[in-house]
C-alpha cells in the first residue's frame, strides 16, 4: 500500500511537467494563458482597481475623448461615455461580469452535460436514442437564436441569459461525453472493474469518467469564450444584463448611436471582448495539444 501511494505521489508532478512541456510548445497558448490570468485578476479585484465608480456620472465630462486626443485628460484615461461615466472603470469592472458568466455557464452546461452523456453511454439503446435525438433537436437551432427565445420566455436579465446559454451549450458536452464513454467501455480496465464487482455508479463516475476528462476540459475552455460572446450578444440586443450594469455587450448597445461622434465608446468594449475571447481560444488550443495523446510529438 505504501509503495502504491509513493508511486502515485511521484507520478503526479511528472504528469504536470509533461503537460506544461507540451502546453508551452504552443506560444499562442502561453500568451493566451497570461492574458486570461490578467482577465481573472481584473475580475477578482476590479472594483478596487478601477479609478472611479463604474456607475458614477460626471455630467461635466460627457463624451470626453481619451487622454491622447485633444480635450482628453488623465482623469478619464480612456474617455467617458454619453452619461459621463469613466470608460476605463466600466471596462475593468465589466471583466467581472464576463468572467462570472463564463464560470457559471460552463459549470452548469458541463455538469449537466457530463451526467446526461454518461447516462446515454451506459443506457440501453432505446434510452440512448431518445437522449441523443433530443440533443440533435437542440443543436438544429442556431445557438444565439435559441438563447434569445429562451431569454424572451424567462425575461431579460443576466441570470436568465446565463441559464439560456448553458442550455444551448449542454448538447456539446452530452455528445462529447457519450462518445468518450463508448470508446472507454470497450477497454480492458472497464471489463476488469465490472468483473471485480464495481457498481453501476462507481463504474460511471470513478472508473470511466476520469479517463474522459481530457476532451471535456478542452471543450470547457472553448465554451468559456462562447459564453462570453453569447452574453455580450444578448446584452447588445437588450436581452442580457440591463443598464447601468457595466457588462461589455450592454456597453456596446448603449453606445451604438454615438459610433460616429465618439469612436472610443464602441471600440474599447469591442476590443475587450475580442482580446478576451481570442486569448481563451488560444489557451484552448494549447490545452488540446497538451491533453490529446495523438497530437503529442515524441
Amino acid at each position: 500500500m505504501t509503495v502504491t501511494l509513493s508511486a502515485d505521489t511521484a507520478e503526479r508532478p511528472g504528469r504536470l511537467r509533461e503537460f506544461w512541456f507540451y502546453f508551452r510548445e504552443n506560444r499562442g497558448a502561453v500568451i493566451g494563458l497570461w492574458i486570461f490570468a490578467a482577465f481573472a485578476f481584473l475580475a477578482l479585484f476590479g472594483p478596487w482597481i478601477a479609478p472611479h465608480d463604474p456607475t458614477a456620472q460626471f455630467r461635466d465630462a460627457t463624451l470626453q475623448p481619451p487622454f491622447w486626443q485633444e480635450g482628453g485628460s488623465w482623469t478619464y484615461p480612456l474617455g467617458t461615455d454619453p452619461l459621463g461615466r469613466d470608460m476605463l472603470s466600466r471596462l475593468i469592472v465589466g471583466a467581472r461580469f464576463s468572467f462570472f458568466v463564463g464560470i457559471v455557464v460552463v459549470s452548469i452546461a458541463a455538469s449537466g452535460g457530463i451526467i446526461v452523456g454518461l447516462i446515454a453511454g451506459f443506457a440501453p439503446k432505446w434510452l440512448d436514442t431518445i437522449i441523443m435525438r433530443i440533443m440533435d433537436v437542440i443543436l438544429a437551432f442556431p445557438s444565439l437564436l435559441l438563447a434569445l427565445v429562451l431569454v424572451a420566455i424567462l425575461g431579460p436579465s443576466l441570470t436568465n441569459a446565463m441559464i439560456a446559454i448553458a442550455i444551448v451549450l449542454q448538447p456539446h458536452y452530452v455528445r462529447l461525453t457519450r462518445a468518450s464513454v463508448l470508446a472507454e467501455k470497450q477497454k480492458d480496465y472497464v471489463t476488469s472493474a465490472r468483473v471485480a464487482g464495481a457498481g453501476f455508479f462507481r463504474l460511471m463516475f470513478v472508473t470511466v469518467l476520469p479517463n474522459c476528462l481530457a476532451p471535456i476540459i478542452v471543450q470547457a475552455a472553448l465554451s468559456f469564450s462562447t459564453a462570453i460572446l453569447d452574453a455580450a450578444a444578448l446584452g447588445f440586443l437588450g436581452m442580457g444584463a440591463q443598464p447601468p450594469t457595466p457588462e461589455w455587450g450592454t456597453m456596446l448597445a448603449e453606445a451604438r448611436e454615438f459610433i460616429l461622434r465618439a469612436w472610443w465608446v464602441v471600440t474599447f468594449p469591442g476590443l475587450a471582448i475580442l482580446v478576451t475571447v481570442l486569448a481563451i481560444n488560444l489557451m484552448g488550443d494549447g490545452l488540446r495539444d497538451a491533453l490529446d495523446p495523438k497530437l503529442k510529438r515524441s
